[in-house]
């Protein structure tokens, strides 16, 4: 194998590595890099899956445009690096787009992005991704012989270790000292604990782990016995104890080898939080959201759907704005409430003058959403078979509503009966918006026959090695 080929393969791993390990860790997720491995080298791309689609104008301004300005800034950073030693530098910004940046003496520039998904819990960790990413494949690159899938074998297994990385830095850039905290040994614990039954029911309750030095600072319900203080790593007895917690606002508190004790006190800042609320639970970090963890994995799912799709249909519909901020609350409430309750049901938004009349139970008079006791009627009419009728003043019109039309080419039988039954209805039917809720989460935003959030620009990569164009050639359209 070539020098040229050999390193090629190196940055095809990599990036394999990153896609396929954020697989599993958000959802199909395309990533790109951009690269110059010399100061004198052009900037190259490799992007399989046109996830820069759309970005051309801010990379030629960056990379041509102001081409010189550009590279002397990058020198001027790391001329006093030491060998190895990559910094990050400045991101280009991207819309949509998690970027990191990195510079090196050996390995003069590289630019990783991956895709911004809207549910996500924080993008920091995948930040961390790509900073893992960059440093082996400066690595890679320069040493020309290393365990050639070693580092793909890294990326698709990192989620945790990019969860550990963004805790350990952000808590010693805050807090200004080292942590005591083994956060890697935690969040291990924190996934065995949530796997861990109790009489048939899953850990509920609040688990925080807090440094030594902060623990005589903490207001305690109780304590436990310094010398009978339970093990963190013994997670049958931490699962017995978090019984002690589930459904309440106390917590247990750790400092990370023992449960010390419970309390009401607030969750201190930078303290690393287990949410745990059964077949699932959030991980945070003081108050803020880091990542969701279930079936013994962490992801970066808030498990919210964001429903931007509906909200960008009715903002580009005829309703002012106000109006259609009020209804999207309303819909997107009793959307997230069915998906919490693992219930499947149908909305219609109906955004014709004259209201459709549909076969089902119509309400007379038709009741308002903005009433807190309509609301909860409204929940309670989400669990009845058929679909809930609602108009843009946010009043249902009825419930237990059956869909109905013609026949389709493009039906999904492998999606049941809701859903064909919402696709044939909204082809058919002018001015309709259906919302359709799976029992199992899933939530598809439907428009004149066609599931909006369904679409998808994910191209499969497949076995041969996609071509590693020039910016220039990549800013004129040459195809990979």
């Amino acid at each position: 194998m070539s020098l040229d080929s050999f390193k090629k393969l190196c940055i095809a791993n990599i990036l394999n590595g990153v896609s396929d390990g954020l697989l599993k860790y958000s959802s199909p997720s395309r990533v790109a890099l951009l690269f110059a491995a010399g100061p004198n080298d052009p900037i190259q791309v490799f992007d399989p899956q046109d996830l820069l689609f759309g970005h051309e104008t801010v990379l030629e301004d960056v990379f041509v445009v102001n081409e010189q300005q550009w590279r002397q800034h990058i020198l001027e950073k790391i001329k006093s690096q030491p060998k190895g030693y990559l910094i990050p530098i400045e991101n280009l910004g991207l819309s949509g787009l998690i970027e990191f940046a990195g510079a090196s003496s050996d390995f003069f520039y590289q630019a990783w992005f991956t895709e911004h998904h809207p549910d996500m819990c924080s993008i920091r960790p995948t930040e961390k991704w790509l900073e893992q990413a960059a440093c082996l494949l400066a690595h890679d690159f320069t040493t020309c012989n290393p365990p050639i899938n070693c580092s793909d074998y890294v990326l698709k297994n990192y989620a945790l270790q990019a969860i550990a990385d963004y805790m350990v830095d952000e808590r010693n850039s805050h807090l200004g000292y080292d942590t005591k905290i083994q956060i890697p040994t935690v969040l291990n614990h924190i996934l065995s604990i949530s796997k861990t039954r109790e009489e048939g029911s899953w850990a509920r309750g609040y688990l925080f782990f807090t440094d030594p030095v902060n623990i005589e600072s903490i207001n305690f319900l109780t304590m436990f016995q310094r010398n009978e203080r339970p093990l963190v790593s013994n997670i049958k007895h931490i699962r017995k104890l978090l019984v002690s917690v589930e459904r309440s606002n106390r917590k247990l508190v750790s400092d990370g080898n023992y449960v010390v004790g419970i309390t009401l006190a607030p969750v201190p800042e930078y303290a690393i939080v287990a949410d745990f609320k059964g077949d699932h639970g959030f991980l945070n970090m003081g108050t803020q959201k880091v990542a969701s963890f279930s079936d013994g994995s962490f992801y970066s799912t808030t498990r919210e759907n964001k429903l931007v799709e509906l909200e960008e249909l009715l903002l580009d519909s005829r309703l002012n704005v106000e109006t259609a901020g009020t209804l999207f609350s309303v819909v997107s409430g009793l959307i997230h409430k069915a998906g919490h309750s693992h219930y499947g049901s149908t909305v219609v938004i109906d955004m014709n003058d004259a209201p459709l009349v549909l076969p089902g139970h119509v309400l007379d008079p038709p009741l308002s959403l903005l009433d807190s006791d309509n609301y909860n009627l409204a929940e309670a009419f989400m669990r009845i078979d058929g679909a809930v009728h609602i108009t843009p003043d946010a009043r249902i019109r009825g419930f237990g509503c059956l869909l109905d039309g013609q026949s389709i080419t493009w039906e999904n039988m492998a999606r049941g009966a809701r859903y064909n039954s919402a696709l044939r209805f909204s082809a058919t039917t002018s001015r309709v918006i259906v919302v359709v809720v799976s029992a199992d989460r899933p939530v598809s935003i439907i428009y004149n026959g066609i599931e909006l959030n369904g679409m998808c620009r994910w191209k499969p990569i497949y076995q041969y090695m996609p071509e590693i164009l020039t910016l220039d050639k990549h800013l004129h359209g040459v195809q990979i």
